[in-house]
């Protein structure tokens, strides 16, 4: 696949087979459209945890802040759509459960159509995606339309938390610690944490961890980047502060986590 085509991947595809990518708080560079047929777990996006589970449709526009488990027995497929697509999309994070079996079915469809063009490789078989892939983003908008999806409205708190997970998103490299985000957002730490935690069951610090964790341990098994290269990226002081760091929160010295060469 070229970098800027639709993709269908399943939820076994978009892990690689390592659980953290998709378990720690992360963003991609493209959008998401995820659609679960089996199993139940937990979705963090938009600053908020939900309880996750069959036929639930989630939108994740590009860059934004989250985290999936669905355990290994969840099923499912991840539409990844490249950020700079011409597709009419939400510019918001959406997370819909769908009851309609006939609305279920639709999608359902869609996705397969997706993913067959995909693995046939025929002729014109990138326009046959990208038509299937404009059919699921009128669905999408389809049911955002719905009274049923309209969100709920949230309290400050959760306000607060949604608006810390996406200063995460574009600021977690700067080396930045979690007090000098709650400045920024002119609240106190203590303030910062306690919405955090209400919103998502993890503290403010604990989304700041996973997200730079998160980036290590890709860099370590994507890039020949040495460590120390690294460190400096994710605005460490020093390769030994951050070898010591990924080996408290990872159980591993980086030089582990390295993909073997074969």
């Amino acid at each position: 696949m070229t970098p800027d085509a639709i993709e269908v991947q399943t939820l076994a595809q978009l892990s690689r087979g390592q659980e953290w990518r998709v378990q720690l708080c992360h963003d991609c560079p493209a959008h998401l459209l995820i659609w679960i047929t089996r199993g139940q777990g937990l979705l963090q996006l938009d600053g908020q945890r939900r309880g996750l589970g069959a036929h639930n449709a989630i939108f994740i526009p590009a860059h934004a802040l989250f985290s999936i488990d669905i355990g290994r027995q969840g099923i499912g497929h991840a539409v990844v759509i490249p950020e700079g697509t011409s597709l009419r999309l939400p510019q918001m994070p959406r997370h819909l459960r769908i009851r309609d079996v006939q609305v279920q079915t639709e999608l359902t469809g869609l996705v397969e159509a997706a993913q067959r063009e995909q693995q046939a490789k025929r002729s014109l078989s990138h326009d046959a995606i990208e038509g299937y892939a404009a059919l699921m983003s009128v669905w999408l908008r389809r049911q955002i339309m719905q009274d049923e999806h309209i969100p709920p409205k949230r309290n400050a708190g959760a306000r607060l938390s949604a608006r810390f997970c996406q200063m995460v998103s574009d600021r977690f490299a700067t080396g930045a610690p979690m007090a000098a985000y709650a400045q920024s957002l002119d609240v106190t730490p203590t303030h910062l944490t306690r919405a955090v935690k209400s919103a998502t069951g993890k503290t403010a610090a604990d989304i700041l961890t996973e997200r730079v964790v998160h980036e290590a341990r890709d860099l370590l098994t994507t890039t020949e980047h040495s460590a120390q290269d690294i460190a400096r990226h994710l605005g460490f002081g020093s390769a030994a502060y951050f070898t010591r760091y990924i080996q408290q929160h990872t159980g591993q010295l980086p030089s582990k986590l390295r993909k073997p060469k074969s």
